[in-house]
């Protein structure tokens, strides 16, 4: 996979989703091999991946340790924290209000206690005593400040739709701020402990003025603070030892910038890198037997989709999207395209998502899904039913990796045979992660390929892509029905009540197929023998996992 996840495609919409340009292949095996696709040997088999939570605890202190990552942060402003480098590096520099686990649930962050007074009212009371690196400690005014700045339409924050309900933010003590809704939200408080609820320091970042996020310090409270950032090449981290938590045990973290894949596993084999998250496929394998170290997976929250994006034409019958969903060889993806290390699903959300709902409210969910089994017979007689045989649709294809190329060939292989005329559209890279943020670009494209993943562990950050207006609703679909079933399910903060009506939001996004679901796809982890401690889930986008990487032995 070249690269797992392309830099730059994850713009979130209005501020609060995750996309990519997915790393996918949906056709057999052998049309894998004549479209050149990883190395047969060169991932997994399905059952030798077990998820886990973690890694094992350091036995120790340690100077320093070096981790890949596969593209460097345009800025580490935490207002425009979208995307997975960004995310990795500053969720050890910034904290918000409340924060995520490794075992991807809530628990406090910078605030002590989050209460709800009233379905429109959340009240933080912060930890007193937290110092910023800049030498400021915490106080009310900060956070009123920290939280504003991703409101303010100046600063094109890219969490700005996370406070679309906020009607204002005050301080309401002095280590105390409230938070008034227009409506009750039960995502609002969820999204606290992402990037969206970072608190810096106010006179920090009014120093900074413009450069703030791209030279000096951050003014945050983590337990590292950001050291020399030596562009294109690396971004080191300093141990801050005025943090109010347990102290880093690495003194400095540095993170290498290797924009190539193979550049990036070499890095790790030869011990130019000690770690990283986002490990190509095709090197798992390779990782996995070297001796050199440890390949782990733990839970993504991500899912392999390809999204429809003009429904003016054929896609416009849910027929036609129904026998492409019925054409596409998912187990040849995760076979191959995520080097065994993931699961066929037709389900947009991943099951993890539901980890809060009863067992009849999960079971219901996942009910009457489309099959992940091929069926060309069923497919091809959709497409003639809908009389859309011989009509033509463009799938957008790059060379940022590729699996790119190799997915938009599968979906060209898969609807040649059930009748269709699919023809790729080669857009460069950087015009490529356009599609995720610009209409004019999807500008005769008919459909395209995003793996998506959860900022907080609810089904609803996801199903609500398909509300009328939503950023990613990219064809453009509209259900009234549906808008009000994810108006009362965000409305209610009642867990097991919220799920069982994004049960029928699942039930209703699976039958449009607005998205065609693939494969759920794990987080992949590598550490080598000289270090442990980094948590194996996608946690590590927002909690400060670093600090607790230190001595193997």
């Amino acid at each position: 996979m070249t690269p797992p996840l392309p830099p730059g495609g994850r713009r979130p919409p209005g501020g609060r989703r995750r996309i990519a340009a997915t790393t996918a292949v949906l056709t057999s095996l052998a049309a894998l091999a004549a479209c050149s696709g990883p190395p047969k040997d060169a991932g997994l088999t399905g059952k030798e991946v077990a998820l886990s939570t973690t890694t094992p605890p350091a036995r120790g202190e340690i100077d320093s340790f070096t981790w890949a990552v596969y593209a460097e942060p345009p800025t580490l402003d935490y207002t425009v924290a979208f995307d997975y480098p960004q995310n990795t590096i500053l969720s050890n520099v910034c904290e918000s209000l409340m924060r995520w686990t490794p075992g991807l649930t809530l628990e406090p962050g910078l605030a002590r206690r989050a209460t709800n007074p009233t379905p429109t009212s959340w009240v933080y009371d912060l930890r007193p005593g937290v110092r910023f690196h800049d030498g400021g400690t915490m106080t009310a005014d900060d956070a009123v400040h920290s939280l504003n700045r991703q409101r303010d339409p100046d600063n094109a924050a890219a969490w700005a739709q996370t406070f679309r309900n906020v009607t204002s933010i005050r301080k309401t003590g002095p280590l105390q701020i409230t938070v008034d809704l227009k409506k009750p939200d039960s995502q609002f408080p969820q999204y606290m402990a992402t990037a969206a609820g970072v608190i810096a320091s106010k006179a920090g970042v009014e120093a900074a003025g413009g450069d703030y996020g791209t030279t000096g310090g951050l003014a945050c409270t983590g337990p590292f603070e950001l050291g020399t950032w030596s562009k294109g090449q690396s971004i080191e981290l300093d141990r801050f030892d005025g943090y109010w938590g347990t102290r880093a045990k690495a003194k400095k973290a540095v993170f290498r910038i290797l924009t190539d894949p193979s550049a990036r596993t070499n890095a790790l084999l030869g011990g130019e890198a000690d770690g990283g998250y986002l490990i190509p496929t095709e090197s798992y394998g390779r990782l996995r037997d070297s001796g050199v170290g440890t390949l782990y997976f733990g839970e993504g929250l991500s899912t392999v989709n390809v999204t429809i994006t003009n429904m003016r034409g054929p896609l416009g019958d849910v027929r036609v999207r129904r026998a492409l969903s019925l054409a596409l060889d998912r187990s040849g993806f995760v076979k191959a395209g995520l080097g065994g290390a993931g699961t066929a699903t037709g389900s947009l959300t991943t099951r993890a998502a539901w980890a809060s709902a009863s067992e009849e409210t999960r079971r219901a969910a996942f009910a009457s899904l489309p099959s992940t089994e091929p069926d060309l017979r069923k497919a091809k007689a959709l497409i003639e039913e809908a009389g859309a045989t011989g009509k033509t649709l463009t799938v957008a294809t790059s060379a940022i990796g590729q699996d790119v190329s190799l997915l938009a060939t599968a979906v060209q292989a898969a609807g040649t045979r059930i009748g269709l005329d699919i023809r790729l559209k080669t857009i460069a890279p950087n015009a490529f992660t356009a599609l995720f943020t610009d209409p004019r670009a999807r500008e005769g494209i008919d459909m395209f390929p995003l793996t998506y993943y959860d900022s907080i562990t609810d089904p609803l950050d996801l199903l609500t892509n398909f509300k009328t207006g939503a950023y990613l609703n990219f064809a453009g679909y509209s259900d009234r029905h549906y808008d009000t079933l994810v108006d009362r399910a965000t409305s209610d903060y009642r867990p097991e009540q919220r799920m069982r009506i994004e049960a029928e939001l699942q039930k209703h996004a699976a039958r449009q197929l607005l998205w065609i679901p693939v494969a759920e796809w794990p987080t992949a982890l590598f550490l080598n023998k000289r270090i442990t401690g980094a948590p194996a889930t996608i946690a590590y986008m927002y909690y400060p996992w670093a600090a607790g990487v230190g001595a193997a032995r």
